[in-house]
C-alpha cells in the first residue's frame, strides 16, 4: 500500500513558491540598482525556482500512488516528470549564466555598484534560499516525495550561485575587482549544471522501468521460504523507499492451492517488510516445473 503524501507536497510547495517569489524580487531590485550582470543572471535563476514549485504543484496534483482504472499501476511517474522538468530549467539557467558572461567579455559592460545595505538585502536573501533547501529536502525524505527533493537540490544549487555572486560583490564593494562580477559567473554555471544532471540520473531509471533491485537479492529471500523450491524469471522497477513492483515465477512444493496460497503469502509477507512499499505479482508452478535462470538476462544462473 503506497503512502498519498500529495497534501503535505503540495502544502510545502505552496510555501516555498511565495518565499522564492520573495527572493526574486529583492534580487531583482538590487540587480538593477547595482547593474551586476552576476546578480542578475542569479534572478534569473530564482526565476526557474518559481516555475519548478509551479511545476511541482501541478505534477503533485496527478502523481497519486493509489491506482485507478486508466493507471492500475498508480501514477508515480508524474512526479518523476516533473523532476525532469526541473532538470530541464537548471540546462536553461546553466546556459543564460554562460550566455551572459561571455557577451560581458567580448561587448562590455558598466561598473557594478553596491553599498552595505545592499549586501545585506542579499544575506538575508541567502538565509531563505538556505531554509528552503533544508525544508524541502527533510520534508521531501520524509514522505518520499522525488518532487520535493530535486526542487531541494535546485534551491542548493541556487544557494551556491547566492554564496558566488555575494562573494563577488563583496570583492567588488571592498577592492574595487569589477572583474569578478564575470569570472564568478562560470563556476556558478557549472554549479547549476551538476545540479540537473544529479536530478535527471536520479529520476530517469525510474521512467525507463531500470531494474529496482537486484534479482538475487529476491531469489535468496525466495529460496529461504519453506515450500519454495526454486524461482525465476524475477523482474523488479519501480523506486527503494518509495514504490517498487516485483514480479516473479515461483515453485512450490505444494500438493494443492490453498498449501501454494500459504507459501506465496509467507514470501509476500517477507518481501514487504524487506522492500517495502512493494507490490508483488507471483505465477506459481508445479514441483515438476524446471527453471534455473533468475532474471531476464541471457546468461545470469
Amino acid at each position: 500500500m503506497s503512502y498519498d503524501n500529495r497534501a503535505e507536497v503540495r502544502k510545502v510547495l505552496i510555501i516555498t513558491l511565495l518565499l522564492n517569489l520573495f527572493v526574486m524580487a529583492l534580487k531583482v531590485v538590487v540587480g538593477y540598482s547595482t547593474g551586476s550582470l552576476s546578480l542578475l543572471a542569479d534572478a534569473l535563476h530564482s526565476v526557474t525556482d518559481s516555475a519548478n514549485n509551479v511545476l511541482g504543484l501541478i505534477a503533485s496534483k496527478f502523481s497519486s500512488p493509489l491506482p485507478d482504472r486508466e493507471h492500475p499501476y498508480g501514477h508515480h511517474k508524474f512526479e518523476a516528470v516533473g523532476a525532469l522538468g526541473i532538470a530541464a530549467f537548471l540546462g536553461i539557467g546553466c546556459f543564460e549564466i554562460l550566455q551572459g558572461a561571455i557577451e560581458q567579455i567580448f561587448k562590455g559592460g558598466s561598473a557594478v555598484k553596491i553599498s552595505g545595505s545592499e549586501l545585506w538585502l542579499l544575506l538575508i536573501v541567502l538565509g531563505i534560499n538556505i531554509s528552503v533547501a533544508f525544508y524541502e529536502r527533510s520534508v521531501g525524505k520524509r514522505v518520499g516525495s522525488s518532487i520535493l527533493i530535486a526542487d531541494a537540490t535546485h534551491t542548493m544549487s541556487d544557494i551556491w550561485v547566492t554564496i558566488s555572486v555575494l562573494g563577488g560583490l563583496i570583492g567588488i564593494w571592498w577592492l574595487n575587482f569589477q572583474w569578478l562580477d564575470v569570472v564568478l559567473a562560470f563556476p556558478v554555471a557549472l554549479l547549476v549544471f551538476w545540479s540537473g544532471w544529479s536530478v535527471l540520473k536520479e529520476n530517469l531509471p525510474w521512467l525507463v522501468d531500470q531494474m529496482a533491485i537486484a534479482p538475487e537479492a529476491i531469489h535468496a529471500i525466495t529460496v529461504s521460504v519453506p515450500g519454495v523450491i526454486n524461482c525465476h524469471d524475477i523482474a523488479s522497477r519501480g523506486v527503494l523507499g518509495r514504490q517498487v513492483f516485483i514480479e516473479m515465477h515461483l515453485i512450490v512444493d505444494a500438493p494443492d492451492v490453498e498449501t501454494a496460497h500459504r507459501i506465496t503469502e509467507e514470501l509476500e509477507r517477507q518481501l514487504e517488510e524487506r522492500f517495502s512499499p512493494v507490490r508483488i505479482s507471483i505465477h506459481v508452478e508445479p514441483p515438476a516445473y524446471k527453471s534455473e535462470s533468475i532474471s531476464f538476462e541471457n546468461g545470469v544462473r
